[in-house]
């Protein structure tokens, strides 16, 4: 298995592994958008993630990655022995290339078996593998809109249903959907956009320290990924920790009825439409301040994660030619000071 860049040997890009972070902790947040120049680490970042979460207990032989508390059989399928037999496992980073079918995506029926036995059997697609993980797109703005559309909505039911040839079949796939592009080469539809619970930019290091310590870190992993791992290896460490506590304490974490009428004011203030702003901007602030080891939610976690939870979100504006982020920004100041 190849080795992945250490999570916490990446340079700078605080906000998107922030929010990575917080989906780790939280699933429910919605997918991750991450937009930016080409060779930013987007994809690195990613990529580091399977390494750095802690392993997970699975049915073994489960293409569902099934928990084994709660081992997923398909309709139709003699029940499982118990005690139901589990292992470890890497928490699954799958990605989606752009070229893939709906059938691939979803799953299909099982054609050597079809012709071989003349039985109609089901083919679990990329869905099944990412269940209980991330599905990772690269480059998701030239992904076509309808299986965006199918990604999305089977991200939010956390289950794929196939309907195919005669085939019935439901089955679990939760997964936080991981999507990046760079802008230049188009957008996403606003619908689709407001369907991912965080967008991060990412942007080229401006700073001559910065560029030479990614080129230099970069360097090492490529000569000896091994050494340069093992060197990371206590701060992924740490990070894997934080991640831990901060699902345990996440529903500890108090969210006071002024700090829903606080997301609901900078909601309003930018003019969002829908309820899914506020919900996102509560969800990442609870996640958040769980990962700080924070027992209730205040400003300073809703100034933190305010940009990535709602810029995205936020309509043009003919008569403000300020980025998204700036109006955001803007916005939390003036309601919640700088």
């Amino acid at each position: 298995m190849a080795i992945s860049f250490p999570f916490s040997a990446i340079v700078g890009q605080d906000e998107m592994k922030l929010a990575i972070l917080i989906a780790a902790v939280d699933p429910a947040i919605g997918g991750i958008l991450v937009f930016g120049d080409r060779g930013t680490g987007k994809s690195t970042a990613v990529r580091a993630l399977a390494a750095l979460l802690p392993k997970m207990r699975a049915v073994i032989g489960c293409p569902y990655n099934s928990d084994p508390a709660h081992p997923f059989v398909a309709d139709g399928a003699p029940a499982l022995k118990t005690p139901v037999k589990s292992h470890l496992m890497t928490v699954p980073v799958v990605d989606l290339p752009l070229g893939a079918t709906e059938d691939r995506v979803v799953g299909a029926l099982d054609l050597e078996r079809a012709l071989s036995q003349g039985v109609k059997a089901f083919e679990p697609g990329l869905l099944a593998r990412a269940n209980r993980g991330f599905l990772y797109i690269d480059e998701v703005n030239l992904l076509e809109d309808h299986l965006v559309d199918l990604l999305i909505d089977v991200a939010a039911s956390g289950e794929n249903v196939v309907e195919r040839e005669g085939l019935s079949v439901r089955h679990p796939a939760r997964f936080v959907l991981v999507g990046s592009g760079n802008p230049e080469e188009g957008e996403l539809r606003p619908q689709l956009l407001d369907r991912f619970g965080l967008s991060v930019e990412v942007k080229t290091p401006t700073d001559l320290a910065g560029r030479v310590e990614v080129v230099k870190r970069r360097d090492a992993f490529e000569k000896d990924s091994a050494s340069f791992t093992e060197q990371w290896k206590k701060e992924d460490e740490k990070t894997r920790k934080r991640i831990v506590a901060g699902r345990t304490g996440l529903n500890a974490v108090q969210i006071s009825d002024a700090a829903r009428e606080r997301a609901a004011q900078l909601c309003l203030a930018l003019g969002i439409d829908g309820l899914r702003g506020d919900l996102t901007l509560i969800r990442a602030a609870r996640a958040y301040a769980a990962l700080q080891g924070d027992t209730a939610i205040t400003d300073e976690h809703f100034k933190r994660i305010a940009a990535p939870a709602l810029r995205h979100r936020l309509r043009r504006n003919p008569l403000d030619d300020s980025g998204s982020t700036v109006r955001v920004d803007r916005a939390v100041a003036e309601l919640m000071g700088a």
